[in-house]
């Protein structure tokens, strides 16, 4: 640990900023973990494109089929790549309180930085402010290491802002990731200030609320490394630009993406967004490999498709060479 637990808010205020990315996994066709394509994909987003940090084992990452050694090992490979050079924020998100509390034991002793923990599924219950307040102060009162709170559609409902600020009151509450109508984020986001960081993963969204919220964090999607590439650093350059108060340059970078982003979005089957983002690291150099069930491969079709948008968005590519001892 880098930090005392009463001091989780100061550190994260301090250390927890710019852009963190989510890591997709690159699984090999038997489906087991490719960690030389994972170890180089994470150097190449800390060296190459200057990503801060890493939200490792979530929802990109397919957490939901991996076993609980595998999702220790993708904690332990992270902190040995990222070093002092990027931060980590690994998911022990699962419905089993017990297996959240041995994912975030092993998450603080192997040395990460923070945990993310989703909001979990609620059968039957519609009062749900306690209960949740309860769940958050439980791992709190367990764990030393800083927690993220996580709400997102997937949990059949969404944090209420109220909800969140009475959470973030618990003194190793560092964050929140708030997949949630940009309204509620913003409510939340005046309500409690800088005492802890709202984000939420909507690269589209990111130039808005640093410029209308004063963020400081993006948490964390898969953009910092599909949009980008080592001769082009478009969204590292617009988030740098609008940190320093030149929003009229910034506006005019990011604007310059759009390209880029229709692409993703012409060429993403609905129902394949871990097999697509693979592909698309694919295209770009990187590893990206297989998904594992219930997810879906692309098609031959799908790949064509992805392929020409890709090759007609205007990014600059550069080919990823791996390092000499892989």
């Amino acid at each position: 640990m880098k930090y005392s637990k009463l001091d989780a808010k100061d550190y994260a205020r301090e250390n927890m900023n710019g852009i963190w990315a989510a890591a997709l996994n690159p699984f090999e066709a038997d489906g087991a973990l490719n960690e030389i394509g994972l170890r180089s994909n994470i150097r190449h987003w800390i060296d190459d494109l200057d990503i801060q940090g890493l939200f490792i084992a979530g929802k990109q990452g397919e957490f939901f089929s991996m076993s609980l050694e595998e999702r220790k090992r993708n904690f332990e490979i992270a902190v040995e790549e990222c070093g002092d050079k990027a931060g980590t924020i690994m998911s022990a998100s699962d419905q089993n309180v017990t297996t959240v509390l041995e994912l975030a034991l092993h998450a603080q002793n192997c040395g990460a930085d923070y945990i993310v923990v989703h909001a979990p599924v609620l059968s039957f219950c519609q009062d749900r402010d306690e209960v949740l307040y309860n769940y958050y102060k439980y791992l709190c009162d367990n764990l030393d290491i800083g927690i993220a709170m996580w709400s997102h559609p997937d949990s059949g409902y969404l944090m209420e802002p109220e909800t969140c600020a009475r959470i973030a009151e618990l003194p190793n509450i560092v964050a929140i990731k708030y997949s949630v109508p940009r309204e509620m984020y913003k409510r939340l986001s005046r309500m409690i200030g800088d005492k802890i960081h709202v984000s939420t993963s909507s690269e589209d969204e990111w130039l808005d609320n640093v410029e209308e919220l004063g963020w400081k964090l993006y948490l964390c999607s898969s953009p910092p490394y599909q949009l980008q590439t080592k001769n082009d650093k478009r969204m590292h350059e617009y988030t740098k630009l609008a940190f320093d108060g030149n929003f009229v340059e910034a506006r005019r970078v990011c604007d310059s993406l759009d390209p880029v982003r229709e692409a993703i979005r012409k060429s993403k089957p609905a129902g394949k967004p871990q097999a697509h983002g693979k592909y698309w690291q694919e295209l770009l150099g990187q590893a990206g490999g297989f998904v594992r069930h219930p997810m879906l491969e692309l098609t031959d079709e799908e790949k064509a498709i992805t392929r020409h948008e890709f090759e007609n968005c205007g990014l600059q590519k550069q080919p990823l060479v791996l390092r000499e001892n892989e």
